[in-house]
């Protein structure tokens, strides 16, 4: 017969060392101490070549200070900051790696046999001079010998830096400097983004020429307040669009140093590119009767202008 479960008057007349409940539900589901401590001790057993830490994802890095393996996500979380962001984390070769390299090694030269089989050898020669010029313009050392840069394939040194040339912008000058401070004094105060990107009634072409000169205003104050003969010579019985080349000058500066170093200018960077993409639009070209933008200067225009592109073809540049 089933034992009918105590009532409320029996547990209250118990004794405390009467075990009313454990007589009429069983024993205790509560896991002892040793128990909990058993489990708690599985819990921390770490499966063979998996992370420490999330210990679910294969072991990738190992860490001298910590002396522990760690998954790529988990190291690079656990050594973000802090002191650990000091300890030196080394990749762990799994597997026998001299054999894997050994395999990978193999598989890429059968591969660049299987390439070169397939190539038509009645190829022109036009082609083969575009794909040895695309090597030369990769393939550049130093010589230790010789003391000179050596290019591999068929095209020169002087060839291959002239190409390069054009996409390298030129370092700024402590003038140019003094222009980036104002550009980035004046683009932290202007609130070009916060008038522009919201969801306003009227003409927003109205409200991007209005900030815009309201940015140039704020510029061309900056300069008057940094050097009075020079604002006063390029500002006085002036208007925005007589200063044209100024201003593009300035921006200009921004978007070269933007180029070279990619970790400055984080907020502001944004906020002018906006505004220089909004000025190029036809309606606010026709509204404003100038530009803000023109080409970065790079070390080929600026050789150009002063005619001596011949420096590059020169051997002393090698």
């Amino acid at each position: 017969m089933p034992v009918a479960p105590p009532s409320l008057v029996d547990i209250l007349r118990a004794d405390a060392t009467d075990d009313i409940l454990g007589d009429a539900f069983g024993d205790d589901q509560n896991p002892t101490d040793d128990e909990a401590t058993a489990a708690a001790a599985e819990d921390d057993v770490v499966p063979e070549g998996a992370c420490v830490e999330c210990k679910d994802q294969q072991a990738q890095m190992y860490c001298e200070q910590c002396q522990e393996d760690f998954c790529e996500v988990c190291a690079g979380m656990i050594h973000r900051t802090g002191g650990r962001k000091r300890h030196v984390l080394k990749p762990l070769c799994i597997g026998d790696c001299e054999q894997l390299q050994s395999q990978a090694q193999a598989e890429g030269e059968e591969k660049d046999e299987g390439k070169g089989d397939d190539i038509d050898e009645e190829m022109d020669d036009e082609t083969v001079g575009d794909a040895a010029g695309e090597v030369g313009a990769m393939g550049v050392s130093f010589s230790a010998q010789s003391g000179r840069v050596e290019t591999a394939g068929g095209t020169s040194f002087a060839e291959w830096i002239t190409k390069r040339a054009r996409y390298i912008p030129l370092r700024l000058t402590l003038r140019e400097r003094k222009f980036l401070r104002l550009l980035e004094a004046g683009l932290k105060v202007s609130e070009y983004t916060d008038k522009i990107d919201v969801l306003m009634y009227g003409n927003k072409t109205k409200r991007i020429v209005a900030q815009i000169k309201e940015l140039c205003a704020i510029l061309s104050g900056l300069v008057l307040a940094s050097d009075y003969k020079v604002g006063q010579t390029l500002f006085e019985d002036r208007q925005f669009e007589d200063n044209e080349e100024f201003y593009q000058r300035i921006f200009e500066i921004g978007r070269r140093h933007k180029i070279m170093n990619p970790e400055k200018m984080r907020n502001e960077y944004g906020k002018m590119m906006f505004l220089l993409q909004d000025s190029q639009s036809d309606d606010v070209k026709t509204m404003l009767n100038f530009s803000l933008v023109s080409p970065i200067k790079t070390v080929y225009s600026v050789l150009e202008s002063l005619g001596v592109l011949y420096i590059l073809d020169d051997e002393m540049v090698a």
